[in-house]
C-alpha cells in the first residue's frame, strides 16, 4: 500500500483545455459569457470572500480565470497561479490587460512574500491535492496571509454523499428506470474526476484539516437547487433529507469553508 507521503501528484497534463472547456466546474457559464457570468456555485464561493476594492486577492488553482475577472471588477488588484500551464495560458488570456497578474505555480511553494494578501481563494481545488499536498498548500495560504486575512475554500462533491448517500439515490433512480445516468461509482458521472479527484472532504475533514493548520475555521455545507418536476412525496423526502440532521450530513454535495489567521499571525 502506497503511503500518503508517497503519493504522487496529479500530473499537470491531466488538466488540459478539454478538461477547462467541458468537465471544470462553471465550464458552461463560461463558454456562454467568456467570464462574465460565474456558475452558481463559484458565485456563492466568491461571495463569501467579500472581496473589496483595493484588496490583494490570490486565486490559488485560478483555472480559465474568470474568479480573476470578477476580483478586478470589484477593484481589487487580482493575482493568479495554476499548476496546469493550460490554464495559467487560459486565464492570462481572459483578463489580458486588465491588471492580474497570472502565472505556473505549485500550490505547494507559492511564489509570493509572507503577509501579502488579504484574501486567498481555494475553489475547486482541495480535492485534487493528495492530503501531504494539501497539509503543505494550506502552510504556504496560511504564510501568504496578512493577520486577520481569509482563506474561502469550495470543494466537492461532499464525500460523505459519494460514499453513503448515493448508493441510495442509485437504487432509487434504478428502480425509476433512470440506471444509464448514475454509474456504480459516481465520479465516473464526470469520467475525468476518476483521475483527478484525489482527496474529496466531508464538512468534518474539511474542518479539522483547516484548524491542523492553524486557522479558525467555519465549515458548512449547501448543494445546488434540483428545480426537479416531482411528485409530493419526492418532494416531501427531498425537504427532509436536505434539511434535517443528521440526512443534510450526507446529503448536501458541496462543502464551503472560511478560515481566518487571527491577529497575532
Amino acid at each position: 500500500m502506497v503511503s500518503d507521503q508517497h503519493r504522487s501528484s496529479v500530473r499537470s497534463d491531466r488538466y488540459d483545455e478539454d478538461y477547462f472547456l467541458k468537465a471544470c466546474e462553471g465550464y458552461e457559464e463560461f463558454a456562454v459569457s467568456e467570464g462574465r457570468q460565474l456558475s452558481r456555485r463559484l458565485k456563492q464561493a466568491f461571495d463569501a470572500a467579500d472581496v473589496t476594492a483595493g484588496m490583494r486577492v490570490l486565486d490559488v488553482g485560478c483555472g480559465r480565470g474568470e474568479i480573476l475577472r470578477h476580483c478586478l471588477k470589484l477593484g481589487a488588484r487580482a493575482y493568479g497561479v495554476d499548476y496546469s500551464r493550460v490554464a495559467a495560458r487560459m486565464a492570462a488570456q481572459l483578463v489580458g490587460d486588465g491588471g492580474a497578474r497570472v502565472g505556473r505555480a505549485d500550490a505547494k511553494v507559492l511564489p509570493f512574500r509572507s503577509r501579502s494578501f488579504d484574501r486567498v481563494l481555494m475553489f475547486d481545488l482541495v480535492e485534487h491535492l493528495h492530503p501531504w499536498e494539501l497539509r503543505q498548500a494550506l502552510s504556504e495560504v496560511r504564510r501568504v496571509l496578512k493577520p486577520g486575512g481569509r482563506l474561502i475554500v469550495h470543494t466537492a462533491p461532499n464525500v460523505w454523499y459519494d460514499r453513503y448517500a448515493y448508493p441510495v439515490v442509485r437504487v432509487v433512480r434504478m428502480l425509476m428506470g433512470e440506471g444509464e445516468k448514475y454509474p456504480e461509482d459516481p465520479r465516473a458521472i464526470t469520467p475525468v474526476n476518476l483521475d483527478v479527484h484525489v482527496n474529496e472532504q466531508s464538512v468534518m475533514s474539511l474542518r479539522r484539516v483547516l484548524r491542523r493548520a492553524d486557522f479558525e475555521a467555519q465549515v458548512w455545507l449547501d448543494t445546488p437547487p434540483q428545480d426537479r418536476d416531482e411528485n409530493v412525496v419526492f418532494q416531501f423526502a427531498r425537504y427532509v433529507l436536505f434539511n434535517w440532521l443528521p440526512f443534510r450530513w450526507f446529503f448536501e454535495r458541496e462543502v464551503f469553508g472560511v478560515a481566518t489567521v487571527d491577529q497575532g499571525g
